[in-house]
């Protein structure tokens, strides 16, 4: 009986190796594989089985038993470990312990994947050296939110789905969100989360920006032009316009928001009347209104009580700011540097420092004007003051705080922001979401902190999309940025190559050498 229960096991033990060589080196054969194994492990049950009082009597004996516990310690640690790997398989953390947290997403690209209501399709189609490079940068993408969904395709392997999708290069990438596409072919953060914007927004909210009085220029690369501000507004699914409204006497129907931005002389009586109708068909307004840049600059009194009407009061000073932090970015006093941002949608969680070159008050009224409250949203340090002597800081550059004469102690706001429901619906678009019926105006006492000299300072950049993001009713839009990695490169002379080499080859091996000599010969 002994000698047939080994035979079974021997049997049932050939069998199972025979399947794992079927299953790996004969796939075609795979069936059989199966069945093998089961019948090899029947096998082994078998005679088991029938030997039990043997195999009790081997875990009878003290070696038996210590053997067993040293197996089942290795079985628990291996239970560990793989329940570990499960946990954290479904349930994962990562932490970026990198500088500038090349491998974090930024709060836009959070905020935009969290107002996700429906399953956000991707498709990559791949070069297949680079597959790891897009799983790295997706890979986030699909840990900030359950309803990103990837898929990564080879347009070799499946050039049928690659025709079916019209893809005409490598590294292409489509987004697929409730009926609409989007494509790009890069894999830099900023483009893929624009690209994610457009695809749920559906359709492009359109800035005018007014000319005809000086105003800075959205296409031009000058120092004081809009060119760097216009590109931001393209990649976040904004098209830019120019209009002049002294030509066509209205807002554009398909305004979004209109941009002031820095005029030298005032608007006429009718372009402000173009501008209150589009205000009262629930429009969005953006005031940039400079201080005076020379003594005998002309007002722009009907801008100014167009700010009033809407609850702002557009200070006729210059603020100065003697906190000092102006040295961190090379400025002086006359250029404020801001850290304070009162609670409001458009600075939510903004901690960035901004500067603003020659800035002027912009104070809500208190009581508000035709019940129209505002609110400020930016805010400059208590070491600052609103400078009524503005002919005596342009000339000399000399001023010191002197409340008698009209002078405000800082804090000074420079920036405001109001809403009001309008009786009016906002005009119906192909694909608009509706929104509330909203009259919206900002006023900022300054426009250079937009210009292209300035935009790259701290946060100035995102205050600005962010403002607009805020007045074209966008709020996802509303966030820190994605920025640039940094070049962290370190460039050497030949010198110093030279001097590191010699360290490396000599030095260090030598005083290596030289330490082991040393207790060589103390040992002796």
């Amino acid at each position: 009986m002994n000698r047939i229960l080994s035979l079974i096991g021997w049997l049932g033990t050939a069998l199972v190796f025979v399947a794992v060589a079927i299953r790996f080196g004969w796939p075609a054969k795979d069936q059989y594989a199966y069945y093998l194994a089961w019948t090899g492990l029947v096998c082994v049950l078998a005679y088991t089985l029938g030997q039990w009082r043997e195999i009790a009597k081997v875990f009878s004996r003290r070696q038996a038993r210590y053997g067993t516990l040293a197996a089942t310690s290795v079985l628990v640690v291996l239970g560990i470990l793989i329940a570990i790997n499960y946990i954290g398989a479904k349930q994962n953390k990562r932490w970026d312990l990198t500088v500038n947290q090349q491998f974090s997403l930024s709060d836009q690209t959070r905020n935009v994947l969290a107002k996700l209501d429906a399953q956000l399709e991707v498709l990559v189609f791949y070069k297949p050296d680079e597959l790891q490079t897009w799983h790295d940068r997706l890979r986030e993408y699909e840990y900030a939110s359950k309803k990103v969904a990837t898929q990564y395709i080879d347009p070799d392997k499946k050039p049928a789905v690659a025709r079916q999708n019209q893809i005409q290069q490598y590294n292409t990438v489509i987004f697929n969100y409730k009926g609409r596409s989007e494509r790009i072919t890069t894999n830099s953060e900023q483009d893929l989360t624009n690209a994610i914007i457009k695809v749920i927004t559906g359709q492009q909210k359109k800035v005018y920006f007014t000319l005809g009085h000086g105003e800075h220029d959205p296409g031009s690369a000058e120092r004081d032009g809009y060119n760097a501000i216009s590109g931001a507004l393209g990649h976040e699914n904004y098209t830019v316009d120019k209009v002049v409204l002294a030509q066509t006497g209205a807002v554009p129907d398909d305004a979004s928001v209109v941009v002031v931005a820095g005029p030298r002389t005032d608007f006429f009586p009718q372009e402000i009347d173009a501008l209150k109708k589009y205000l009262d068909k629930a429009g969005k307004l953006l005031l940039e209104i400079d201080p005076p840049d020379k003594p005998d600059s002309p007002p722009v009194a009907n801008l100014i009580a167009l700010a009033r009407d809407w609850g702002m009061t557009v200070g006729n000073d210059v603020v100065v700011d003697v906190s000092g932090m102006g040295r961190l970015i090379g400025t002086d006093a006359s250029v404020p540097v801001v850290a304070s941002y009162p609670p409001h949608p458009m600075t939510q969680r903004f901690t960035l420092l901004t500067a603003f070159p020659l800035a002027r008050s912009v104070t809500p009224i208190k009581e508000g004007v035709n019940g129209h409250i505002a609110q400020s949203v930016v805010e400059t340090s208590p070491r600052s003051w609103a400078e009524s002597d503005i002919k005596g800081l342009l000339t000399t550059g000399q001023v010191t705080l002197d409340e008698s004469k009209g002078d405000k102690k800082g804090p000074v706001s420079i920036a405001s922001a109001v809403s009001a429901t309008v009786a009016a619906p906002a005009p119906a678009k192909p694909g608009d979401a509706e929104p509330k019926p909203e009259a919206r105006v900002v006023v900022f006492g300054d426009s250079d902190f937009a210009a292209n000299a300035t935009l790259s300072i701290q946060g100035n950049r995102d205050l600005f999309m962010n403002t607009l993001g805020w007045l074209s009713q966008q709020e996802s839009l509303i966030s820190i940025r994605p920025k640039e990695p940094d070049d962290r490169r370190l460039t050497l002379t030949a010198a110093q190559q030279t001097n590191i080499i010699w360290l490396a080859l000599l030095v260090i091996p030598g005083v290596i050498f030289g330490a082991g000599v040393y207790s060589w010969w103390r040992r002796r």
